[in-house]
């Protein structure tokens, strides 16, 4: 395994810039997921570290060597692809083993790396099959098993799972878990699913038009997103965000009145001289985070569109006015009937404040 430092890289085509001076550490062994919507650049970075993608400027080292220049095939890497890419007329064996035939490597040794890696994997009942006879997971599986045999200091995966359907997607997530506990590799992953971001990462990387918004934690993101951006993306359902008014800001605190409805007021703790009296903000109230009627600061009449009962909890789709809704998770909120006027509470303890710019104010 090995260290990967991006320091200002950029990406440009023509007068186009994708990539924009991004400055990123990734350390020995993380597992680092690039999450952000289509577009954002995350696959362009990715396909850049792969040397798949030209560097127009700034430097990329992995294990403190830079490679901008080297061949992708002497960088270390190994990449795991959206699309299995086998090759239909070989075996499972076959076909993991066929990079380091080609590499001329001997060939007990390419044995003993595909028997290691069909272990991991728990391929050996499929290893003679040819993939007509397999599964999506299987195909994936034997798609990384093919990285695996290469034993590269990092590992690469572009969306690997966006082709399997919900429940293998869920076990392939697993699977990929208990691989980086057990191979203790570097792992850099791409994905626009924020799930598999929450699930997989030691660290997350949220871009946006060729920018990084916020790097942390899974949890520390979903505690403490920087902006509406990263608060909006990070968690399923996202946060929910309510049109506010500065009433007064004081030392220490800022008091807040929603604007579609003005009884409904806030006072959060905040730094002093960050937002004004008459500033437009938004306050963010993650959808598990409301309280019922009479429990938190400050009570918000909401009426109900649609309530979907999951079991233990239901998801409740509210408008606080005609512009303006959110969702609601709660469990008791089981009996809510469509087009039911609830009353819900707001926690100021629990809520974030944003600026007009969608900054976080803290």
């Amino acid at each position: 395994m090995a260290d990967v430092r991006l320091t200002d890289i950029r990406k440009r085509f023509g007068a186009l810039e994708i990539i924009k001076g991004i400055d990123l550490s990734i350390e020995a062994g993380e597992f680092v997921v690039f999450v952000g919507p289509s577009g954002c650049g995350k696959s362009t970075l990715l396909r850049m570290i792969a040397g798949l993608e030209d560097i127009t400027s700034g430097a990329l080292a992995i294990g403190g060597k830079v490679m901008n220049d080297v061949d992708p095939s002497k960088r270390g890497i190994a990449m795991v692809f959206q699309s299995y890419a086998l090759y239909p007329h070989m075996s499972v064996r076959e076909n993991m083993g066929f990079a380091l035939r080609f590499a001329g490597m001997a060939k007990a040794e390419i044995e003993r790396r595909v028997a290691d890696a069909a272990r991991i994997l728990e391929l050996g009942p499929l290893m003679e099959r040819k993939p007509k006879a397999l599964s999506g997971g299987q195909r994936q599986r034997v798609a990384i098993g093919r990285a695996i045999v290469r034993n590269p200091d990092v590992f690469l995966f572009d969306e690997p799972l966006s082709n399997l359907d919900a429940e293998l997607r869920v076990h392939m997530r697993v699977e990929i878990a208990k691989l980086h506990k057990e191979l203790k590799s570097t792992i850099i992953y791409v994905t626009h699913d924020q799930v598999e971001a929450m699930t997989l990462a030691d660290k997350i990387v949220v871009l946006r038009a060729g920018e990084v918004e916020q790097v942390g934690a899974p949890l520390d993101l979903y505690d403490d997103p920087a902006n509406t951006f990263v608060a909006g993306f990070i968690g399923s359902p996202r946060m929910n965000f309510l049109k506010a008014s500065v009433i007064s800001a004081e030392a220490g605190c800022v008091t807040v009145s929603l604007v579609n409805q003005p009884t409904a007021k806030l006072t959060l703790a905040v730094a002093s001289g960050t937002v004004k009296a008459g500033d437009e903000v938004s306050v963010g109230v993650r959808p598990e985070h409301f309280l019922a009627a009479g429990e938190g600061d400050t009570d918000l009449a909401v009426e109900v569109d649609v309530a979907e009962h999951l079991g233990n909890t239901s998801y409740v789709y509210a408008r606080v006015s005609a512009d303006e809704r959110i969702i609601i998770e709660r469990e008791e909120f089981r009996a809510t009937a469509n087009r039911d006027t609830l009353t819900i509470s707001l926690s100021a303890q629990k809520s974030f404040l944003f600026d007009s710019a969608g900054v976080r104010v803290r």
